[in-house]
């Protein structure tokens, strides 16, 4: 401590502390949230490869609501940063800097594998429509019933 900075008072220590580890706690959080996600974007590019169409519709829900989450507590952390640059402006701890770099190398891989999924979906959307195409040349679907040109009924016989 320096002479010229006034003392910290216990209930200022204490407030520094509560807000080092809550940030520190939605950090780590943010961190699995993160490890989570890329895991189902790997699982999701496994689904997009083999073409499972109910799989990916239950990965995409996934995914939307681990986003949600991952957005929900970015916004706590945010104002939470704030408060804790405020209160240790010298950044006394050394993990939280660390934290945050793995958070954002964790948001760029996830940025690149949801690149990664999107170019490979599109693809997989282009071979369908490809394949819908080739099946509407098909003569064999578009053939017309034999019963089709016998024209409408005008008496019908119910004697028996």
């Amino acid at each position: 401590m320096k002479k010229d900075e006034p003392a910290i008072s216990p209930e200022e220590i204490t407030r520094r502390v509560a807000v080092l580890k809550r940030f520190r706690e939605l950090l780590l959080e943010q961190r699995n949230r993160f490890r989570h996600y890329l895991e189902v974007l790997d699982k999701q590019r496994e689904v997009i490869e083999q073409g499972n169409a109910g799989e990916l519709i239950s990965h995409v829900e996934l995914e939307e609501r681990i986003l949600g989450d991952i957005f929900s507590i970015q916004k706590v952390i945010d104002p939470l940063e704030s408060m804790y640059q405020a209160a240790c402006p010298q950044g006394d701890a050394r993990e939280v800097p660390e934290l945050r770099s793995v958070v954002e190398e964790l948001k760029t891989e996830a940025a690149v594998r949801m690149e990664r999924n999107k170019k490979l979906l599109s693809a997989r959307m282009i071979q369908i429509r490809s394949e819908l195409k080739s099946l509407q040349g098909n003569p064999f679907i578009r053939r017309t019933s034999i019963y089709a040109d016998s024209g409408v009924p005008s008496i019908l016989d119910i004697s028996g």
